[in-house]
């Protein structure tokens, strides 16, 4: 039976998992709320049907919403994705159909910074093989040649994409008294003089420069394994390799051969080409290589945010009102026309 408030009827919204009780409450009375309580996203064909009769659907990064979805979703006004990124859903489609797609930015830079340089560490000092090295029982004696790592102090970073995030890594890497580099669709002279940056004029001559490499760019066309077997090799033997953006980013089996050869010293990975990462892909047999997964953002204080953030643009998108994050604005040009045209052809519209 469809709810009502104060005659009607709350539009339905599908929430696609479980998120922080705090931002559930906000939906309480005012919408129709259905929430996927698996731990895994939701099957294809129960989002399908879902989306089908939703006025609203709340997002992860898994949940992919494109063309076939949006064909069957007739009453969709507004997507709400929890993430800063939005490569899984088909913005330009949205636009099309009059559709709001909302993100969380800024909410979890600092968080994903702070991880971001959790890897650059466990990487640079293999704090995951000794820890494994002592739970095999291996550890018998002090030795001098013991699981040796990296210095930061002095090493230089590279960062490929000085946006929000980046920029946070940076400022870390300085305090660690790291050398940074960088490059990125725009200079950032500001940034240079006041965090003490270096510009980079291409990725080629930052990778040949860096003792650490860390990507922070989103994934599109252009950035589709801009990793690749070429890069690797311009990379330094002893190099690390920290991949926090998006897994595509990197060619995941060129990655594998550059470390099982000995092309580049090691890699710390939040995200892979395919989530989950398959228990048998040949990267898990490496030791020179950390894989966490995808929780760069996965404090509950940070998580909360993004959620809280997710449920304000998709309640505000649904009353009509400017959402505090949309993507595609211009999607209300589109919306206004379609009013235009239904009131046009409603039943007793003026000729």
């Amino acid at each position: 039976m469809t709810r009502e408030k104060n005659g009607v009827a709350l539009p339905r919204v599908f929430v696609a998992r479980r998120i922080a009780p705090e931002a559930l409450a906000m939906l309480d009375n005012q919408a129709e709320v259905e929430v996927w309580e698996g731990e895994a996203q939701p099957p294809r064909a129960l989002l399908l049907k879902q989306a089908a009769c939703a006025d609203g659907l709340l997002t992860m990064l898994t949940d992919q919403v494109d063309t076939e979805l949006l064909s069957g979703a007739p009453r969709l006004r507004v997507v709400s994705n929890m993430a800063v990124g939005y490569d899984n859903i088909q913005v330009s489609e949205c636009t099309l159909r009059g559709v709001l797609v909302g993100n969380t930015p800024g909410v979890l830079t600092a968080t994903s910074a702070e991880f971001t340089f959790a890897l650059l560490m466990a990487a640079a000092r293999r704090v995951v093989e000794a820890d494994r090295f002592v739970r095999e029982g291996r550890w018998r004696h002090w030795q001098p040649d013991l699981l040796l790592g990296r210095d930061l102090h002095g090493a230089t970073l590279g960062v490929v994409g000085l946006g929000a995030i980046g920029r946070e890594v940076a400022v870390r890497a300085r305090a660690f008294g790291m050398r940074v580099i960088y490059c990125s669709a725009h200079r950032h002279p500001d940034d240079e003089a006041r965090h003490g940056l270096t510009w980079a004029p291409d990725l080629g001559a930052l990778l040949r420069e860096s003792d650490f490499v860390t990507l922070h760019v989103p994934l599109k066309p252009a950035t589709h394994h801009m990793i690749g077997r070429e890069q690797l090799r311009m990379m330094r033997r002893h190099a690390v390799l920290v991949n926090t953006a998006r897994g595509p980013v990197v060619d995941q089996r060129a990655l594998y051969e550059a470390l099982r050869d000995g092309v580049i010293g090691g890699a710390a990975l939040d995200v892979a080409e395919v989530e989950p990462m398959p228990p048998d892909e040949p990267l898990l047999s490496l030791p020179n290589v950390v894989v966490v997964p995808h929780i760069a953002s996965a404090t509950v204080a940070t998580r909360t945010r993004m959620a809280v953030m997710a449920v304000q643009n998709l309640l505000a998108g649904l009353r009509g009102e400017p959402m505090p994050h949309c993507v595609n604005p211009e999607a209300h040009n589109v919306i206004l026309s379609l009013q235009a045209k239904n009131r046009r052809t409603a039943p007793g519209a003026a000729p």
